[in-house]
């Protein structure tokens, strides 16, 4: 059964001493290629009276102002790379308030750099070159489905790039193919494991499914156990986003207790989320991460608005010496993740009030429908309208918010004057029931 401890490469078990003088390297070189490379970044550093010569100890790098995903929307596309065009063979992008994405470039260095995290967390997992990686995530723009495949194949294992739908297929598939780990959103696992009842396949007796690495939502531990005894499975979870190469930035050991972060790629301070100064181990706050290994596009202290915390103890039980992080706890702001993708509800509203035939009030619902989530969106008419204007405008803003947002919510056209007013203070634009 893939999961098993395992021996670890001599980085993984480096002293402190040792990952720490590799950080301070990789960052002096990274802070020295966004100062000459990327303009932003120079006028950035600049300003804040930093040059690369400022950076003798990894506490210097508070010196560094924050990165934020507004700077990545304001140099959309190409202004934050440090390397020409020419040197760039990948592009992954996730949506935004403005309607831009931000877009991520990797040159063949982050391809490899990508894929090695990678196969060193499917590694962390138990996961073997005589496994059989099924990937039942996107591959497009972002970043999952591409990660684990990658991943898998750097570590020799067998990658199946099964994509996204098509439950029934997938179903099938997994059990023909006897697929030994799966990797997806960890509600679409239990989404699998409902399909498979139904189809007559026993997901236990047969199939050979027993690691689930999941990521790209928050899950909780109840969640886990339900996906762990359907599947007769152990599940991981890994962290990630495509600003910081996509899966990978860290996963559990078969402890699970904390994620690992790969040091050696990544300088993590935890910091609170008002002040921005840094807090203490076990103090909870957002997660800032510098990428020290990143060749196209190079981030200086990149504010992920994940909250979470950094573990005192700087050993686990499993012999990797690499500082842990806790499970993501939620965002710092109000975005919203549906079935692993990032929603924002500022994106929702540009979509919905640049069409004349709804006026401005709107809510936006989020509901979890089996294991799945589900957005409606219910928007107001401007006047009254025939029952095929209404269906026409729901099918058209659908169509809209599916090809911006790259999920497919529910939209619902109401009566003018239907939804509830705000009477002072502000309106209720998002009712996300999964919480309540």
């Amino acid at each position: 059964m893939a999961g098993k401890p395992r021996i670890l490469r001599s980085i993984e078990k480096a002293s402190r001493e040792e990952i720490e003088k590799l950080q301070l390297q990789r960052l002096r070189e990274t802070v020295k290629r966004a100062y000459e490379k990327v303009p932003f970044y120079h006028r950035r550093l600049k300003e804040a009276g930093i040059t690369p010569d400022s950076i003798r100890s990894l506490e210097d790098v508070r010196k560094i102002p924050f990165t934020m995903k507004d700077d990545l929307r304001r140099n959309y596309p190409y202004d934050l790379f440090a390397v020409p065009l020419s040197e760039v063979v990948e592009i992954h992008a996730s949506s935004g308030t403005t309607g831009k994405p931000t877009v991520v470039g990797y040159t063949w260095r982050d391809i490899e750099n990508w894929a090695e995290i990678m196969a060193r967390s499917f590694a962390a997992a138990g996961v073997t070159r005589e496994d059989i990686v099924y990937v039942a995530l996107g591959y497009h723009w972002f970043t999952g489905g591409l990660g684990f495949h990658y991943g898998a194949q750097k570590l020799g294992a067998l990658a199946v790039p099964a994509g996204t739908g098509f439950t029934q297929r997938h179903v099938m598939m997994i059990r023909d193919l006897g697929a030994t780990v799966l990797g997806a959103v960890p509600n679409y696992a239990l989404r699998l494991a409902e399909v498979a009842v139904e189809m007559g396949v026993d997901p236990v007796k047969d199939t050979r499914l027993r690691t689930g690495i999941f990521g790209a939502e928050m899950w909780s531990e109840e969640l886990r156990k339900r996906i762990n005894k359907v599947w007769d499975m152990e599940s991981f979870d890994i962290y990630g986003m495509s600003e910081l190469y996509g899966p990978g930035t860290a996963i559990e050991c078969h402890h699970h207790d904390g994620l690992h972060v790969w040091e050696d790629h990544y300088l993590v301070e935890i910091v609170d989320p008002k002040t921005g100064e840094p807090v203490e181990a076990e103090e909870e706050g957002v997660l800032v991460v510098t990428p020290l290994t990143h060749d196209a596009m190079p981030l200086l202290r990149y504010w992920t608005n994940d909250l979470t915390f950094l573990y005192d103890s700087e050993k686990c039980d499993c012999g990797r010496t690499m500082r842990r992080i806790g499970r993501i706890k939620g965002r710092a702001d109000d975005m919203l993740i549906i079935n692993g993708v990032n929603v924002f509800p500022s994106a929702v509203e540009e979509i919905i009030l640049g069409e004349p035939m709804v006026n401005h009030h709107y809510q936006i619902v989020v509901e979890r429908e089996g294991n799945l989530d589900r957005m409606y969106v219910y928007v107001e008419a401007a006047r009254k309208l025939s029952e095929r204007e209404r269906e026409e405008l729901a099918a058209r803003l659908q169509y809209r918010l599916h090809e911006a947002l790259m999920i497919n919510p529910r939209v619902r056209i109401v009566e003018p004057g239907e939804l509830p007013r705000a009477e002072g203070g502000k309106a209720k634009r998002v009712i996300d029931k999964r919480k309540l």
